[in-house]
């Protein structure tokens, strides 16, 4: 760093002999400065990315086993920020993946799904292929699958069809992707067929799952509040595989336009968030995820639960869920940990609704706005309930 700053990099073994001469321009040496000076505020995890010779793989196992100060503290804080940040890239490269395959005008969805995943499958069996990729591959391949079988079951339930047979086994290949967004996306295919205790037993035990060693990770956003929780830390210094760690966390739940049939209707709003020109104030990241509904796993469970157990007139139930949600919303803690808390504001004034209470709902869309005014489905609920409040004055 000090041989960039000062634009002079001496031989380590010709004296005299400048190794940036003729290499480095003064433009250069400020993006590499500016470049490397970012990785050391990173602690250096770039390094955990390297793909020659699984270097970056050996780096993430070795790191597990060091204890560079005395206690597990700090071998836990760095194992389980190593952990989450690999999977969040895993899901960013998810995100750019399925923008791809939905933005592809020479194949439908589905088609193109096949072909990804047999370009996967095919990349899994090449023997050439690093573990690190073999890792992504793997995981890659189940969510895939999540979509397709998503997908599918879209289709027929808007056309009224009944659901392939195999389309349980790609449901059954995909439920692992992590703890909970891929089981909420089958109780929720459950809840839109109207197979409410089908859906019922799946939240159930998605919420025994979700304990407090249970990690958000979201490929879209970041948080506020970034700090991980201890009991997540601690538990991968002890697990380490792909699929132990995935039991720990909760990825955001992602429905695209073409898996809508199989979200609640009120969801449908957040794959056409935009009102006016809030398409032209997107970043290029929001433009690929903007136009599919994203929530974060906890809330939505909650939400899903709501919906159920009102549908099952199971009122006890269907009040623990609603007022659950109400502590997330009303917790200035737990909002700081929401990707996407403009989404779950407007999930809990639709159940604000639901109940009745329109005005509470009301106040639920404008904290929405305040968090997010652009891009954001609560423009047209705030606008919607305020002609219902203006045509009943």
């Amino acid at each position: 760093m000090e041989f960039l700053k000062q634009g002079e990099c001496p031989h380590f073994i010709v004296e005299g002999v400048d190794l940036f001469d003729g290499k480095l321009c003064r433009e250069c040496q400020l993006s590499l400065e500016q470049a490397i000076q970012g990785m050391i505020q990173d602690d250096m995890h770039v390094l955990f990315h390297l793909q020659s010779d699984d270097l970056g793989q050996r780096l993430m196992t070795l790191s597990r086993g060091v204890r560079p100060y005395p206690g597990d503290d700090v071998n836990a804080a760095i194992s389980g920020k190593l952990a989450r940040d690999m999977f969040e890239q895993y899901l960013v490269n998810e995100r750019i993946v399925c923008n791809r395959l939905c933005n592809n005008e020479e194949a439908d969805v589905i088609t193109s799904l096949n072909n990804e995943i047999n370009i996967l499958e095919s990349l899994a069996l090449n023997a050439s292929t690093t573990q690190y990729d073999r890792n992504y591959i793997k995981f890659s391949l189940k969510s895939l699958r999540s979509v397709k079988a998503s997908v599918t079951s879209s289709s027929c339930i808007e056309s009224g069809q009944p659901l392939p047979l195999d389309i349980w086994q790609l449901y059954g290949q995909s439920l692992d992707t992590d703890v909970a967004s891929s089981k909420l996306k089958l109780a929720s295919m459950h809840y839109c067929r109207g197979e409410l205790m089908r859906a019922a037993s799946i939240l159930h035990e998605v919420e025994f799952d979700l304990d407090d060693s249970v990690q958000p990770v979201c490929g879209c956003r970041e948080v506020a509040n970034d700090k991980l929780s201890k009991a997540f830390c601690e538990y991968t210094v002890h697990n380490h595989s792909h699929e132990q760690l995935a039991k720990k966390l909760a990825f955001c739940v992602r429905f695209l336009r073409e898996e809508k049939f199989c979200a609640p209707p009120f969801l449908w709003c957040e794959m056409y968030r935009a009102v006016g020109n809030d398409v032209d104030h997107r970043h290029h990241t929001e433009r690929q995820w903007m136009d599919w509904a994203e929530v974060d796993a906890r809330p939505f469970l909650l939400y899903l639960q709501y919906l159920t157990y009102r549908g099952l007139r199971v009122r006890h139930r269907q009040l623990e869920a609603l007022n659950r949600l109400e502590d997330i919303v009303a917790s200035q803690d737990k909002m700081h940990q929401l990707y996407h808390l403009e989404t779950v504001f407007n999930l809990f004034g639709h159940c604000c609704e639901l109940e009745g209470n329109v005005y509470r709902a009301l106040h639920a869309y404008n904290k929405s706005l305040s968090a997010f005014p652009r891009n954001n489905a609560a423009n047209w609920h705030k606008k919607r309930l305020e002609q219902i409040i203006n045509n009943y004055n």
